[in-house]
């Protein structure tokens, strides 16, 4: 196997997030493709859903593949920024059916390699050959399962009903991905979507493997990001085929929480367990809480206290839906770890650079404070701090509302 090239840690983060936003999108949503080929017979999205669920499993997966990534713009992932999960690239996945998996990414730019045994997810950048390592959340300790078969047409049907209250579903459409027969699904925001226009899935007709995802920024009708199969087949898939060895010299990052215990972002994943209110939250920090009425013209909707990393953390959010802003206030010094605060440093950064791991980002000015930006075709987030607080803004909003939004919590 050709050895791959470079990514770093912060970079990482970038790709993540950038990862789950399109898996998030794609899992609920389905695209109008184009190709020549076969195409199923047409069905009503109940039923075409309820026979994916239903279609026989398969044992593994081997396919070739194109990632697509325009999220970053190209000025910010230049020179040592610019790695295949940045700048998108091709290469081949392999997955079996107990939920192992190894995808290679190749380009110019360098290759990466994802794999994951079930219980840990590894990303090998070649070019900066470093290891980056995370334990996925460990399964329930409950022996006993009660497995609720797969939903009725019913069911779907109900489910779709609820969901169209505040998306738009369209499809599915009869198409052929990587010669397969395959159904695509598009979903867009009806309300405030932010810069969010729309996601799509496709899935192959005769047993439901997604073949293609793709996420698209408001107004724009080529994908933002998108991972695609171009030629699939299903069948067995070796262990040799689903594992990967970096070289034994290569630096390993650990990205687990050091306790692993999820406690620390109980607050953040489940909102209601946490102290919310401006008093209530105010009285467990040792800094003052910016927390205004109303933020870049968004009223205020929650407050809420976590602790990423063991460091007290207010959560503020404005306005509701994709459109909203999320605002996120720590004491200098303390790192907002699974947030990914990191991402911003806004003092000393020297020109705005490694403010996302090796990123280029721009600085911007907060009312006499050095902040950095970075501004991607789905959102913007902008990082500051001020009389010892860090300050992270974050929301699917252009760059000026973002930085109207930052300059107001300081007034």
């Amino acid at each position: 196997m050709k050895r791959l090239r470079t990514i770093s840690t912060r970079r990482l983060i970038a790709v993540v997030v950038g990862l789950v936003v399109l898996v998030a999108g794609a899992g609920i949503a389905q695209a109008a493709l184009g190709g020549n080929g076969t195409v199923p017979p047409p069905r009503s999205l109940p039923t075409a859903i309820h026979e994916a669920v239903t279609a026989p499993a398969v044992p593994g997966v081997s396919a070739r593949i194109s990632f697509t990534n325009k999220l970053i713009p190209s000025g910010a992932a230049a020179g040592d920024a610019a790695t295949p999960l940045l700048s998108g690239a091709s290469g081949r996945l392999w997955w079996a059916a107990d939920g192992r998996f190894r995808m290679e990414l190749q380009s110019d730019m360098g290759d990466a390699e994802i794999t994951s045994d079930g219980s840990t997810v590894t990303v090998f950048d070649v070019r900066s050959n470093t290891v980056y390592r995370a334990k996925l959340p460990a399964q329930s300790d409950k022996t006993t399962h009660i497995d609720p078969g797969a939903p009725t047409v019913a069911q779907i049907r109900a489910a779709l009903a609820h969901l169209a209250q505040t998306w738009n579903v369209t499809g599915p459409q009869g198409v052929n991905v990587a010669g397969q027969p395959s159904y695509s699904v598009r979903i867009a925001p009806k309300g405030d979507g932010g810069l969010l226009g729309a996601a799509t899935l496709a899935w192959d007709a005769a047993n439901g493997i997604p073949l293609r995802a793709a996420v698209y920024a408001e107004g724009q009708s080529d994908p933002v990001l998108e991972l695609k199969a171009t030629d699939v087949s299903f069948g067995k898939v070796s262990d040799g085929d689903l594992t990967a060895t970096p070289p034994s010299d290569a630096k390993v990052v650990d990205l687990t929480p050091a306790s692993g215990k999820p406690r620390h972002l109980g607050a953040l994943h489940h909102p209601d367990r946490a102290v919310r209110g401006v008093t209530a939250v105010q009285a467990q920090l040792l800094f003052r809480l910016e927390a205004p009425a109303t933020l870049a013209g968004l009223p205020r909707r929650d407050v809420w206290l976590a602790q990423p990393g063991g460091s007290p953390a207010a959560f503020v959010t404005y306005g509701q839906g994709i459109g909203g802003i999320l605002v996120v206030e720590t004491a200098s010094g303390n790192s907002m770890g699974a947030l990914g605060a990191g991402a911003g440093g806004s003092s000393g950064n020297g020109g705005g650079h490694d403010g996302m791991g090796g990123l280029s980002l721009p600085e911007v000015n907060v009312d006499g404070a050095t902040g950095t930006e970075l501004a991607t075709a789905l959102g913007t987030l902008v990082t500051f701090e001020r009389g010892g607080v860090e300050h992270l803004v974050v929301g699917s909003i252009p760059p000026q509302a973002a930085e109207t939004a930052a300059r107001e919590l300081t007034r």
